[in-house]
């Protein structure tokens, strides 16, 4: 009997599956795939390991529910013990189900595992357990070496998300202590870290950002990444004609590739009498960044001389073209960085761009889609067509342009940026739904200098009824931009959207402001409050000491108080008497060195909360659903009549969480209700 009639019979044998995990009976057949290089986005999916359907299958079409044939055909308990969570059982269920628990994919479950010896305590507390992993089914990376988890590899049982503890077989088997050409005096010893660097170091190890473990000596304050422990004696790469040959020893040099020094174990080109660090020897070729529009490319323009300064986009410092640099190969464009700029891992992804990509760098880079479905109607400007009457995937009815005039309500406030409406604006006949013509036009995806990632505007709220913006930290209800690369939930307000990677503010007329992505150890010039290495921020480059979070970068530059008839005006700075440090709305004491919002006309001065409120960004009108009230919460401006807040007691005069029901009676401040919670 061939293979054909051996499949044929299989197919008459199991035409249809009935599977626990589906209520409808599940149909044999054979699944065809386009051979492609690349992964398609819209491809089926097992449910069962969650990767691309192919060959002989099991499916649903009509709800589009798809097993492998070894996946429908798994015999599985009900309920198992396993090494990764020893706590408690583990139960099957057909699919994952949105918990704080802990769930594993069944590839996962299956894992072979035997318990082996004990880590040494000085690196890892606790006990492993020995994998074999012979599919390659752990996703993350190894905090020893930092490099993927493949084949064999020890599991800590005890360490749970988000402090999972996976490392290579080779990794786990490495000598505590070793001697060392770099170090011929001492020994090295395995730490799980480098020993504390000063907060701007300029070492090697600081600027690859390395994260795992080391050999050091602390007699001669040196450290030995994994990286380099591993380095063999001589390395061959397609960007070079010539090997490179390994020196084993402590020595200075400046890396020819990149520009910055190092103090050990350079790698050495006898041809073109080349020194470079080893990771610098498969630096990409081409690479592209969401902080420029175009691919930018490595350029060895190597010992020429400079005749004219450059300045690295990123860092804002000059760039010594004599080493290699990232620039833009585009002939109208002077876009250059540093390389160590450019492979930041907050600036750049880790994606390679093909070669010869560049060369559609020179082309117009089109805009991608907007989210306007269907245009309805359209009116001519003179010689330009403009809709006057759209669809929009974010709302039900048809929306109206309207050029000029006032809403009926005056405090009505656009869906998407959540600011005051003012035209040209599209609203809807039939609900309170108003989109300011510019953010209807806002494309599908677009790139931004705060993210590494290409983002998708969405308008999708959390539970609550709201969302946190990832670069000023406030919570919004209009639009936003979102990463859904792998597991980045990053997401950015529109208003923050709008900025760029530099800033021209009136605080500090004197200088622009340029974006900087790690901000360790940096105050913010306004607020005062310390910012972290995740936070973005604009700074001064001029030797100011002057920097700027993305919450007080984006303050409104004119308020509104209810007792003046003129705008209050962002103000930096008090000369007046202490006496008169006072905010007339709230009447408590403003700190001298605070930015405040102040009328000159008629001497009124406001804190910042005061004159825009707690919740500048959450659309009044909407919904709001914490966990501690049973009923959802109304967002509402108080200004006559202000009810007391139920949990500090004062009145809640301007943004406030009402509750609409009949008889609650319950309002609250924003801020105090974290105190329920």
């Amino acid at each position: 009997m061939d293979v054909s009639e051996c499949e044929s019979r299989t197919v008459r044998e199991t035409m249809e599956l009935q599977h626990f995990s589906h209520p409808h009976p599940l149909v044999f057949f054979k699944y065809q795939t386009v051979a492609s290089e690349e992964v398609d986005p819209e491809a089926a999916l097992c449910l069962g390991c969650e990767k691309p359907v192919e060959g002989w299958s099991y499916g649903c079409n009509q709800c589009e529910f798809y097993l492998h044939k070894g996946c429908a055909e798994l015999e599985l308990a009900s309920q198992i013990q396993h090494p990764f969570h020893p706590k408690h059982p583990l139960n099957s269920f057909a699919r994952i189900t949105l918990s704080w628990g802990f769930d594993l994919h069944i590839n996962c479950a299956l894992l072979q595992s035997s318990v082996a010896a004990n880590f040494p305590n000085s690196l890892h507390p606790h006990p492993f357990f020995f994998f074999q992993n012979n599919n390659n089914e752990v996703e993350c990376d190894c905090p020893v070496c930092q490099k993927p988890i493949s084949g064999p590899f020890y599991h800590c049982s005890e360490c749970t998300y988000s402090t999972l503890f996976n490392i290579h077989k080779e990794c786990a088997e490495l000598p505590l202590e070793i001697n060392h050409p770099y170090d011929r005096k001492h020994p090295l010893a395995l730490l799980t870290q480098s020993p504390p660097h000063p907060q701007k170091c300029s070492c090697y190890l600081c600027r690859i950002q390395w994260e795992g473990f080391v050999y050091s000596c602390s007699l001669c304050n040196f450290d030995l990444s994994l990286d380099d422990f591993f380095s063999p004696p001589t390395i061959t790469d397609a960007s070079h004609e010539h090997p490179w040959m390994l020196i084993s020893r402590k020595m200075w040099f400046v890396c020819d590739f990149c520009g910055t020094d190092g103090n050990h174990s350079p790698y050495y080109c006898a041809t073109c009498h080349l020194f470079v660090h080893k990771n610098c020897i498969s630096l990409p070729r081409h690479i592209m960044i969401t902080r420029h529009r175009h691919t930018i490319s490595l350029s060895y323009s190597l010992r020429q001389n400079q005749v004219e300064d450059w300045m690295c986009k990123i860092c804002y410092e000059e760039v010594d073209i004599s080493y290699g640099n990232y620039r833009c190969p585009a002939s109208c464009c002077r876009y250059i960085a540093h390389v160590c700029c450019a492979t930041d891992k907050a600036i750049w992804d880790g994606t390679i761009m093909l070669e010869g990509y560049d060369e559609r760098s020179e082309e117009v880079v089109h805009e991608p889609s907007n989210l306007i479905t269907d245009v309805v109607e359209q009116i001519s400007i003179g010689e330009l067509m403009v809709a006057s009457e759209i669809k929009h995937s974010y709302h039900d009815h048809n929306l109206r342009l309207t050029f000029s005039g006032k809403t009926k309500d005056d405090d009505s406030q656009c869906d998407g940026c959540t600011r005051l409406v003012s035209t040209p604006f599209y609203s809807c006949e039939q609900c309170k739904f108003f989109l300011h013509k510019y953010y209807a036009e806002l494309p599908k995806q677009m790139p931004h200098p705060f993210h590494k990632h290409l983002l998708t505007l969405t308008n999708s709220r959390d539970r609550e009824g709201n969302s946190w913006c990832g670069a000023c930290h406030r919570p919004y209800q209009g639009f936003s931009y979102r990463c859904y690369k792998g597991d980045c939930s990053f997401k950015i307000d529109i208003q923050c959207m709008l900025l760029l990677d530099t800033l021209k503010h009136p605080s500090h007329v004197e200088h622009s402001l340029f974006l900087v992505h790690n901000n360790q150890g940096t105050s913010c010039s306004a607020c005062f409050v310390k910012l972290d290495s995740e936070d973005v921020a604009y700074r001064c480059m001029k030797r100011c000491d002057f920097s700027l979070d993305v919450r007080c970068a984006t303050l409104p530059l004119t308020a509104w108080y209810k007792y003046d008839k003129h705008p209050l005006i962002l103000t930096y700075s008090d000369d007046s008497e202490p006496s008169q440090h006072y905010c007339d709305l709230c009447e408590k004491e403003r700190k001298p060195n605070s930015w405040f919002y102040y009328c000159a006309d008629c001497d009124n001065s406001l804190h910042l909360s005061c004159a825009i409120g707690e919740i500048p960004y959450m659309k009044l009108g909407n919904k709001f659903k914490p966990d501690f009230h049973e009923q959802p919460f109304t967002i509402v401006k108080n200004i006559w009549n202000c009810p007391p807040c139920k949990v500090c007691g004062e009145l809640c005069n301007g943004e406030a969480l009402e509750c609409k029901e009949s008889e609650c009676n319950f309002t609250i401040h924003w801020g105090c209700q974290w105190s329920l919670m």
